[in-house]
C-alpha cells in the first residue's frame, strides 16, 4: 500500500509545476537538488542542494527555509542534521526537523540560514550545500519511500523540495497532508555520563580472546599501505609493561627489501566525539641501521567504497621521524580527508604539520564536533580543519607502523622501529579538552577500571 501511495504521489507531483504567487513574482528561489548517497537504503541521507534566484530582487537567505521531505523508520529513533560543507559556511547554515501527518511524508528537514550567510542577488545561486542527517542510533534509512528523494548525482531543479520565504511558498510541491505541526531541533544537549571507550591494553599478547571479544583486531596478512609484498605479522604486536603500565607496542621490521609492519584496529562505530591516546614515538631504530621513511600513526578512517567516494573520512596524527613525502626530516602531520582515488593518485584533503622531533611521550587529542575538526598536541592546538572535509560517516580507530614504499635506505642488515601507546579514549558527542580527557583516564586507573566500551 505504501509503495503504491508513493508511486501515484510521484505521478501527480511530475506533472505539477512549482509556480509561486504572482504577489511574489519577484521572489523566485529555485531549488537545484543531487545526492551523494544514491542507494535504497543508506546510513544517512545526503541532499545536496543549491538555491538559484531566477526572479527579480535580492533575497537575504536568511529569510529562506528549505525543506526537505521523508518518511520515519520503525521504530522512530530520532534524526540528527549535520552540514559536510557550504559554499557559504556550514556556520551559516541551521537544520531542524519538523512533522507532518496524513500525507505520503510525515517528517521533514528544515533548512536555514544565519545572517553571515549574505543575499541571493538576481542570477545568482548560493552555491553547493553538501548536507546530511540519520538516525541517533546509526541504523539504515530506507530512501526510496522518501518523498524528496531522488537518485540524482547532478544538479537540476528538483519541485519535491520546497523553498519558503516567511510564510509564502516560493517554489515546490509539498506532499499534502495535514500542515507542519511541530518543529524539533536536530540536536540534543551532549549527555556528560554519555557512553564512553577507554582501553588501557592491559592483555597478555595479540593471541589474548579478549582482544577480539571487545571490537579489536590485529591485523595480519598482506595489503597496503607501505612496502610492496610486506606482511602485517600480528605476533609483531604485543603488550609489555612500561614504566609499570601495561602498553601496546608496535614493533615493525625490514631489510632493506622485506618488512614486517603491525597494525591494530577497532571496528567501526566511532563518530562525533573526542579521541584521545597516549603515543610514545621514536626518532631511532631500536637496532640496526637508521633513516627508513616509517610512519607512526594515530587515526580514524572510513574504508573507500569507489575512487573519489564522498563518504570516505579519514582523521590521521602522522608522525614520519626521517621524513618521507618529499620531506627530508622529522614531521608530524594532522591530515582531515574528503576523499581519495589511487590510481591515478587523486587526494583531496587538508594538513597542518610541524616540522620537529615528537621522540618520546606525547598527549594526542582530536575533536570531531560541528563540523570542526581540532587537533591539540600535548594540550596544544595544532590544527582545525572542517567544511567538506568534515567526516560524514562511523569510522574505526586504528595505530599502524609501517613504511613508505620506495623509502627504505640502501643497507640489507635488519632494523626494527618501535610505537608503544599507553592508552585510547573516546566520549561520544562529547567535545572534552586535553586536560578533561587526563582526568577521565586518571579516574579510570584510580579505580581499576581497564576496559570499558559503551558506545
Amino acid at each position: 500500500m505504501r509503495a503504491l501511495l508513493a508511486a501515484s504521489c510521484a505521478a501527480l507531483a511530475v506533472g505539477a509545476l512549482a509556480v509561486a504567487p504572482n504577489a511574489f513574482a519577484a521572489d523566485a528561489i529555485t531549488a537545484q537538488y543531487r545526492t551523494s548517497a544514491s542507494g535504497a537504503t543508506a546510513d544517512q541521507v545526503e541532499p545536496w542542494l543549491k538555491l538559484v534566484n531566477s526572479g527579480t530582487t535580492s533575497v537575504p537567505l536568511s529569510d529562506i527555509k528549505v525543506r526537505y521531505y521523508f518518511r520515519s523508520e520503525t521504530p522512530d529513533v530520532g534524526y540528527r542534521f549535520a552540514c559536510s560543507w557550504a559554499v557559504r559556511g556550514c556556520g551559516n547554515v541551521t537544520g531542524q526537523f519538523g512533522t507532518l501527518t496524513g500525507g505520503p511524508a510525515d517528517r521533514y528537514l528544515e533548512v536555514g540560514f544565519t545572517s553571515g550567510a549574505g543575499t541571493l542577488a538576481p542570477g545568482q545561486d548560493s552555491g553547493d550545500l553538501q548536507l546530511r542527517f540519520y538516525r541517533t542510533n546509526w541504523g539504515p534509512i530506507t530512501q526510496t519511500d522518501d518523498y524528496s528523494f531522488r537518485a540524482d548525482s547532478s544538479y537540476t531543479a528538483w519541485n519535491r523540495v520546497t523553498v519558503h520565504r516567511g510564510g509564502t511558498l516560493l517554489w515546490g510541491t509539498a506532499p499534502g497532508g495535514t500542515p507542519p505541526t511541530t518543529t524539533t531541533t536536530s540536536s540534543t544537549p551532549p549527555n556528560p555520563n554519555g557512553p564512553r571507550m577507554f582501553d588501557d591494553f592491559a592483555y597478555n599478547n595479540s593471541s589474548d580472546s579478549r582482544i577480539s571479544q571487545r571490537g579489536w583486531t590485529v591485523r595480519s596478512g598482506a595489503g597496503g599501505p607501505g612496502v610492496p609484498g610486506a606482511e602485517w605479522d600480528a605476533s609483531r604486536v604485543t603488550f609489555p609493561t612500561v614504566d609499570g603500565q601495561k602498553v601496546l607496542r608496535l614493533d615493525s621490521w625490514n631489510n632493506g627489501s622485506a618488512a614486517k609492519q603491525t597494525e591494530l584496529f577497532h571496528q567501526r562505530k566511532f563518530f562525533e566525539g573526542t579521541y584521545a591516546a597516549r603515543v610514545r614515538f621514536s626518532d631511532a631504530p631500536v637496532f640496526g641501521p637508521d633513516g627508513d621513511h616509517v610512519v607512526q600513526t594515530f587515526f580514524t578512517i572510513t574504508p573507500l567504497d569507489a575512487p573519489m567516494a564522498p563518504n570516505y573520512g579519514e582523521i590521521d596524527f602522522e608522525y614520519l621521524p626521517n621524513g618521507g613525502w618529499g620531506e627530508q626530516g622529522n614531521i608530524m602531520y594532522e591530515t582531515t580527508w574528503e576523499t581519495y582515488q589511487n590510481e591515478p593518485w587523486v587526494a583531496d584533503n587538508i594538513h597542518n604539520s610541524q616540522r620537529q622531533s615528537y621522540n618520546g611521550w606525547h598527549d594526542l587529542v582530536f575533536q570531531v564536533s560541528n563540523g570542526r575538526v581540532k587537533y591539540y598536541i600535548d594540550g596544544t592546538l595544532v590544527a582545525d580543519h572542517g567544511d567538506k572535509y568534515y567526516p560524514e560517516t562511523p569510522m574505526s580507530i586504528n595505530f599502524n607502523l609501517w613504511f613508505i614504499s620506495g623509502g627504505l635506505q640502501g643497507s640489507s642488515a635488519e632494523r626494527a622501529y618501535q610505537q608503544d601507546v599507553d592508552y585510547v579514549y573516546f566520549a561520544k558527542d562529547q567535545v572534552l579538552s586535553p586536560a578533561q580527557v587526563r582526568t577521565a583516564v586518571q579516574d579510570y586507573r584510580n579505580s581499576g577500571v581497564t576496559h570499558v566500551d559503551n558506545v
